[in-house]
């Protein structure tokens, strides 16, 4: 499992605190809405040349984590 503080910063100064990827302005949410929108891995840096194969990792990574965090609360909030 790799390190995702290596990866990813949250920073209030930076796009209002939305996590990116370390030492851009580049936003998880901006990567995963390109791959959602059909941009491959392959295609990503040719945008972004600074983005590497760790960076795409990370930020799935941080999109996994954070839906099973959502997901283990959410039958709580529906019960109640």
């Amino acid at each position: 499992m790799i390190d995702l503080t290596e990866w990813i910063s949250i920073d209030p100064d930076i796009r209002g605190g939305k996590p990116c990827i370390r030492g851009t302005r580049i936003t998880v949410y901006d990567i995963l809405e390109y791959l959602a929108g059909g941009m491959t891995e392959a295609d990503l840096p040719a945008d972004f040349p600074s983005l590497k194969p760790e960076h795409l990792r990370a930020v799935l990574m941080f999109a996994a984590q954070r839906e099973r965090r959502l997901s283990v609360r959410l039958p709580c909030e529906m019960a109640a």
